[in-house]
C-alpha cells in the first residue's frame, strides 16, 4: 500500500498567506525606496522620484497589475491575518496567573505582529482612500498631451518649489479669469457664420480654432473640479510625477499627516521584516538555531535601513529638501 501526503485546507492557506506577504514585502522596499528620493538629495528636487512614478506610470496594462499584483495579495493576505489574529493567542503580556506569560524576544515580536496588523488595516484604508483618491491628480488629455492638476494649499517656499519644477499655480482669480475668457470665446466661434459645405482652408481655420476651444474648456474644468479657497491653488504640470512630488510635499507639511504616517511606516516595517523572518522558518530557509539568530538580525538590519528611508520620506521631503 503507497503512502500518500496531504495537505490540510489550513496548511495550504497559511502557505497562501506566507508567499502574499513576501510579495508585499518586495512592494513596500520598492515603495519606500521610492518615496524616499523625494527627501533625499539623490537626484536635484526630487528627480529620481518623479523619473521613477512617471516609469510606473507608463507601465502598459498598469491597472491590472495594481489589482493583480498589490490590491488582491493585500488584501487575501488582510482577510487571512484577521483570522489569524483572533485564532491565535498572546502570551507575552501579563496574565495574572490564569494563563501562561513568556516573555521571550520571539513572543513579544509574535504580539507586536498582531498589533501591527491593525494599524495596517486601519491605515492601508487611509492611505489609499487619502492618496489614490482624495488627492489623486485630475488628468485632461489633449492631443498629445496630458496635462494633470492636483489641490495644495500654499506656502512661503511653493512658488519657488513650483518654478523649479516646472509647474504652473492656479489661485481662484485666475481660475475664474480663465472661465470667462474661455466662455468668450466660444461665443465668438461658435456664433459666427455657418462653415460652407465644402471644405475649404476657412472651413479648416475655424475646425482647428473650434478643437483648440474645447481642449481649452476642458482644461478649465480640470482646473474647476476640485473648489480652491483663499489659502489653496491648483498645480498643473505635464508630469504626473511632479504632480504626485508636489502632493506628498503638501501632505507632509502637516505635523499630524506626518505623525500618522511615522506611526503607519513603522507598523509597516516592523511587520513586513519581521514577517520575513517567519517566511524563512515556515519554508526550512533557515533551520539550524545559529542560522535562524543570523536571519534575525539581517532582517533587523533591513528594518532599520528601510524605516530610515520612510521616515526620511515623511519628515524630509518637505521639512530638508523642498520647503523653499
Amino acid at each position: 500500500m503507497s503512502a500518500v501526503s496531504t495537505f490540510s485546507s489550513s496548511f495550504v492557506w497559511r502557505r497562501i498567506h506566507s508567499l502574499l506577504g513576501l510579495l508585499i514585502v518586495l512592494f513596500l522596499t520598492e515603495h519606500l525606496l521610492t518615496n524616499s528620493q523625494a527627501a533625499f538629495l539623490i537626484g536635484e528636487n526630487g528627480m529620481g522620484f518623479i523619473q521613477m512614478v512617471n516609469w510606473i506610470k507608463e507601465l502598459p496594462y498598469l491597472p491590472v497589475i495594481e489589482v493583480a499584483l498589490i490590491g488582491v495579495p493585500i488584501a487575501v493576505h488582510g482577510a487571512l491575518g484577521i483570522k489569524y489574529i483572533f485564532s491565535g493567542k498572546v502570551n507575552s503580556v501579563p496574565s495574572g496567573g490564569k494563563a501562561p506569560s513568556l516573555y521571550y524576544g520571539r513572543n513579544l515580536a509574535y504580539t507586536l505582529q498582531r498589533i501591527s496588523s491593525w494599524i495596517l488595516l486601519i491605515g492601508i484604508i487611509a492611505h489609499v482612500g487619502y492618496l489614490r483618491f482624495y488627492k489623486y491628480p485630475i488628468s485632461v488629455h489633449a492631443g498629445q498631451e496630458t496635462y494633470y492638476f492636483t489641490r495644495i494649499s500654499m506656502d512661503e517656499g511653493l512658488y519657488t518649489v513650483a518654478k523649479r519644477l516646472g509647474v504652473s499655480l492656479y489661485g481662484a482669480k485666475e481660475i475664474a479669469s480663465m472661465k470667462e475668457t474661455v466662455g468668450k470665446s466660444t461665443q465668438e466661434i461658435v456664433g459666427g457664420s455657418p462653415a460652407p459645405i465644402p471644405f475649404s482652408a476657412i472651413e479648416k481655420k475655424e475646425r482647428d480654432a473650434l478643437q483648440q476651444q474645447s481642449i481649452r474648456r476642458e482644461y478649465v474644468e480640470a482646473l474647476q473640479a476640485r473648489p480652491v479657497t483663499k489659502t489653496q491653488v491648483i498645480a498643473e504640470s505635464t508630469s504626473f510625477g511632479t504632480v504626485t512630488l508636489l502632493n506628498v510635499r503638501d501632505s507632509f507639511k502637516s505635523i499630524t499627516v506626518s505623525i500618522l504616517y511615522t506611526i503607519f511606516v513603522l507598523a509597516a516595517v516592523f511587520h513586513a521584516y519581521n514577517g520575513l523572518w517567519t517566511f524563512m522558518i515556515s519554508w526550512g530557509i533557515v533551520l539550524r538555531i545559529p542560522s535562524q539568530i543570523n536571519a534575525v538580525r539581517m532582517c533587523i538590519g533591513i528594518m532599520a535601513v528601510i524605516g530610515a528611508l520612510g521616515l526620511g520620506a515623511i519628515w524630509g521631503t518637505f521639512w530638508l529638501n523642498l520647503r523653499y
